[in-house]
């Protein structure tokens, strides 16, 4: 049977008639603007992303979480952690410079464990410093001290004046006291995870021995006479021995470590060597280790040299700098820090610059040859 076509009511298409489309609308007539206008108001080249510029915002209204002041940018540190601000000034103890790496506030940082003492015990005191008892150098160098101190009584007060010799120091007599000075000095190297050295060490992968010749000091450097080597070497042997410097070391919760005179020092006393690895300066350009010191300044950069005690060391990597910006604080200095020429290589040694009160806090003027540790925080 053949199929019928669809009727219009069954099929809705079918009954729709057509109609005309709209007429279109008019072109939206183009707005036209000066140069001067479009230069107003797009962004430069290298203008940072919007994202960027919010963050950029929000670090500029950033406040030291401590003082509240905004001020002194280039001083304000900024948390990884919480992004709170702090200056280097309104820590403690305080940050001499900026750090290069990542950098967490003390609430953001991990704990910091409580300093544990060293034991005061005499086995170990021998073991941490290496100390060799031998009662027959003892007794030399107690004669040989002695006798230095009759001829600095024969002595004029010009003569003294114009030789100002290096004077070894008088360990103290007491042998418990001197116990609890040394006990000080290995809870500090513990508490900064460093092995006592007294002597400067050359470590694989540092600078070696060989590049550290003092001729090679841009102007010129002293050299240690025979009188004050020999001086030199009688403290070291008595170092040896475990008869140390009458000093202390103390924690300043402002400070950081600091150290002590445990007894009366006289003028031009030795106190101590500045010991450590021995490295390139430009091997240590982004070290933020705080007690980095001038070894050898070569008029060729790459051969210059600076100790490092962050490894190795002694109690000089604890005595504090002067602020050498302010006369107040020149007028604590009481240790000068000199470069010696001995035996062709170079040292630096810590004498005493005037006589030291027992219970006075020692003070140098830090890397003072170059001027350029910033210093203008220390107290």
């Amino acid at each position: 049977m053949a199929r019928s076509a669809p009727s219009p009511a069954s099929s809705p298409g079918l009954g729709r008639k057509r109609t005309a489309a709209p007429a279109p609308s008019p072109p939206t007539p183009r707005r036209y603007c000066s140069i001067s206008d479009v230069m107003r108001r797009s962004l430069p080249v290298d203008a940072p992303p919007p994202v960027a510029r919010a963050r950029e915002a929000i670090y500029n209204s950033i406040l030291c979480d401590v003082c509240g002041s905004g001020e002194r940018e280039e001083e304000l540190l900024l948390c990884d952690g919480c992004d709170l601000g702090r200056h280097i000034f309104c820590l403690r103890p305080i940050v001499a410079r900026v750090p290069t790496g990542p950098w967490l506030c003390p609430d953001c940082a991990p704990p910091v464990k409580p300093i544990k003492r060293f034991p005061m015990k005499q086995t170990k005191i021998i073991d941490f410093f290496r100390i060799q008892k031998d009662d027959q150098d003892a007794e030399t160098a107690k004669c040989r001290l002695s006798q230095d101190a009759k001829k600095r009584r024969k002595r004029s007060l010009v003569m003294q004046k114009k030789r100002r010799r290096i004077l070894p120091f008088v360990p103290t007599e007491d042998k418990a006291r001197r116990l609890k000075q040394m006990a000080s000095l290995a809870t500090a190297l513990t508490s900064s995870e460093t092995d006592f050295s007294n002597e400067l060490t050359y470590m694989p992968g540092m600078a070696p021995r060989s590049s550290n010749q003092a001729r090679l000091e841009e102007g010129g450097m002293q050299v240690l006479t025979k009188e004050d080597k020999e001086t030199i070497e009688l403290c070291r042997t008595m170092q040896q021995r475990g008869e140390c410097p009458p000093l202390l070391v103390v924690f300043d919760s402002r400070e950081g470590f600091t150290v002590q005179a445990d007894a009366d020092i006289k003028d031009m006393t030795f106190i101590a060597e500045y010991t450590g690895d021995v490295d390139y300066l430009e091997n240590r350009a982004n070290d933020d280790c705080d007690c980095i010191m001038t070894l050898l300044l070569t008029a060729e950069p790459s051969k210059r040299l600076v100790i490092c005690p962050d490894k190795r060391g002694n109690i000089s990597r604890f005595i504090n700098g002067i602020n050498n910006h302010t006369p107040d604080g020149k007028k604590r200095q009481n240790v000068k820090c000199v470069r010696y020429d001995i035996d062709g290589e170079s040292h630096v040694l810590l004498v005493a610059c005037r006589d030291i009160a027992c219970g006075e806090k020692l003070y140098y003027d830090y890397n003072g040859y170059e001027h350029a540790y910033p210093t203008h925080h220390f107290l």
